[in-house]
């Protein structure tokens, strides 16, 4: 048993120590918050370093939760927490501020697979606060999309107060309108659902968001974390299982947890679990389970009776197959046979930094135009094939237009963030028209723009008929090369199977910061003809893929370029070489 200086035990640092050491069979995921943990352990000792780790505070939540009672079953059992649940609950309440003595983190993602314990951690966390942490009228939240979910979590907690006669004295249940007044502390523990409005101005000590991954929006989880402002110790816990919509704020949550672990971004206010396989694991290898399911190494016969339930999905695939991966395996997966980037990992792979429309200046490229049908997204996509050593890749860039008297419609019908989006750059406001319909003058105007800023060789404007006939007259004014490309899936199958299949030999680039065209493409399906043919469609109104469009238009035409040495070309080349070089004083 791990103990610190004072001889008390530490169950939170022996975790982390048992799984770096390969003792405990863990993800890298998992790894990467146990060295987080230890690495932590050792900035605290530098006065600079505004984080302490109290282990007697750590060990009291732990203790806590090991008088508690399991009343479900043949018979009542004291529990008894896994390895893994003591470093979850002893860390958030371990690690403290200096000086201060508030908890260090204010939000926490724990993504678990299936029957892991999720509801029975936020129900410790949320009777914990409520009555044994000294703070008088908190607020204590559980929160879901529905109210049959968000009482879940309230039902463990009724669990644990019904199953111990101490525990009824400290607590009164209100089963009518899903309350418990904690009697210690004058709290109040609420289950809430899908009506954001009744939390909106109040202050949480603790919101609970269970199964965040079938949240649509991020309402709930914005409305909670508004609140807790000004709070000097407060929690949002998110625990969750993986989900289907990678659309979905919880999959954003989930990517920006992992490049805090990864070292991408720095959150120490943000705890972090995440039980999940490594991506070079052999899926159907039942001790790999244990990464996503961290209670089976502690329960063989579950993970013996999950192996009927692989070969089964395995056999039968399609949905269960999904369900298999997504909900027991822990893995991130877009619901739908029709999804065109089945991965969206792999587009992703595809986004650069190092790379921008300079790079290309004086080059060819090819243009895809789609046209909105009125006040609805409108884009233009560059591509720029070129050589890298004897593969041909690309360059994709790609904005995109809309009227200013339609974003606050577009946000909300959309779920998507037009806002930020048009201040990152990604997308520009029409004001003319009445701020209603887009005005294609601004396209052909930005268009222009890059044109002769970077001196671009446009070898044709692709674009969507429909929608076209006020627009053709200022392109033909241009004075480039067009082409007419109607959206059937005849005539855009091998453009579509072409872009994808170098999205996934990792021959396109794009600017990786362009989060409106991975939007575009996370929504992109396809439909086929009866000759099998395919091109991109959508779900719904609202799921936009124009920027998705515009790139497959200018594909048609790309893809078929051959690429040849240009003379001039060749020439610009070795003079800027010789003028760098005649700079550096001859020397290379």
């Amino acid at each position: 048993m791990n103990t610190n200086a004072s001889g008390r035990k530490d169950r939170v640092t022996e975790y982390a120590r048992d799984v770096l050491s390969g003792k405990i069979i863990a993800g890298d995921a998992v790894r990467m918050a146990c060295q987080r943990h230890i690495d932590d352990l050792e900035s605290s000792k530098l006065a600079v370093y505004r984080y302490y780790f109290d282990v007697d505070e750590s060990e009291r939540i732990i203790d806590f939760a090991e008088t508690l009672t399991i009343a479900e079953g043949e018979e009542e059992q004291q529990v008894t927490c896994y390895p893994f649940q003591c470093f979850i609950l002893g860390s958030l309440n371990g690690w403290r501020v200096k000086d201060k003595g508030y908890r260090r983190f204010r939000t926490s993602y724990v993504q678990l697979g299936r029957q892991n314990g999720k509801s029975f951690l936020n129900g410790i966390l949320a009777a914990y606060y409520g009555n044994f942490d000294a703070y008088k009228y908190g607020q204590i939240y559980c929160t879901a999309t529905k109210k049959d979910q968000a009482v879940i979590v309230f039902n463990e907690i009724v669990k644990f107060i019904e199953s111990d006669e101490e525990l009824t004295e400290c607590f009164k249940v209100h089963e009518h309108n899903s309350t418990i007044d904690c009697l210690l502390t004058h709290s109040v523990i609420r289950a809430l659902s899908g009506d954001t409005k009744s939390i909106d101005g109040f202050r949480p000590l603790l919101g609970i968001v269970d199964e965040y991954h079938a949240h649509r929006n991020n309402q709930m989880y914005k409305l909670l974390e508004g609140g807790i402002k000004k709070m000097k110790s407060a929690l949002i816990s998110v625990i969750t299982t993986a989900g289907f919509d990678l659309k979905s704020p919880c999959f954003k949550l989930y990517e920006y947890c992992m490049n805090v672990l990864k070292g991408v971004t720095t959150n120490d206010t943000q705890f972090i679990y995440i039980a999940q396989m490594d991506e070079t694991d052999d899926l159907w290898l039942p001790e790999n389970w244990i990464k996503a399911n961290p209670i089976l190494e502690y329960d063989p016969d579950a993970l013996a009776n999950m192996i009927p339930i692989a070969e089964t999905a395995k056999e039968m695939g399609g949905e269960d197959l999904r369900d298999f991966l997504v909900k027991q395996l822990n893995k991130w997966i877009q619901f739908s046979n029709r999804q065109y980037i089945k991965d969206i990992a792999l587009w992703k792979r595809c986004g650069v930094r190092k790379r921008t429309l300079a790079d290309f200046k004086g080059k060819k490229c090819y243009v895809g135009v789609d046209l909105s049908s009125g006040g609805d997204l409108t884009t233009i996509a560059l591509v720029f094939p070129y050589m890298d050593g004897d593969v041909k890749k690309y360059y994709v860039y790609s904005h995109s237009f809309i009227p200013a008297n339609r974003v606050q419609e577009h946000i909300k019908t959309d779920n998507a963030p037009y806002d930020i989006w048009i201040n990152d750059g990604l997308c520009t406001v029409t004001e003319t028209l009445g701020g209603i319909k887009t005005d294609y003058k601004y396209i052909l105007s930005h268009l222009k723009k890059l044109i002769t800023k970077y001196e671009f060789s446009v070898q044709m404007i692709c674009y969507d008929p429909h929608n076209a006939s006020a627009f053709l007259g200022d392109l033909e004014g241009m004075g480039y090369d067009s082409l007419s490309i109607t959206q059937s899936a005849k005539n855009l199958n091998d453009a579509t199977v072409d872009f994808r299949l170098e999205v996934y030999s990792g021959n396109v680039e794009f600017d990786g910061t362009n989060d409106l065209l991975t939007w575009s493409m996370a929504n992109a399906k396809t439909i086929s003809n009866n000759y099998g043919e395919i091109k991109i469609d959508k779900d719904i109104s609202v799921d936009r893929i124009d920027p998705c469009d515009a790139v497959i238009d200018a594909w048609v035409m790309a893809m078929k370029d051959e690429y040849k040495v240009d003379a001039n070309e060749f020439v610009n080349e070795w003079l800027a070489m010789a003028s760098q070089y005649k700079q550096n004083g001859g020397e290379k």
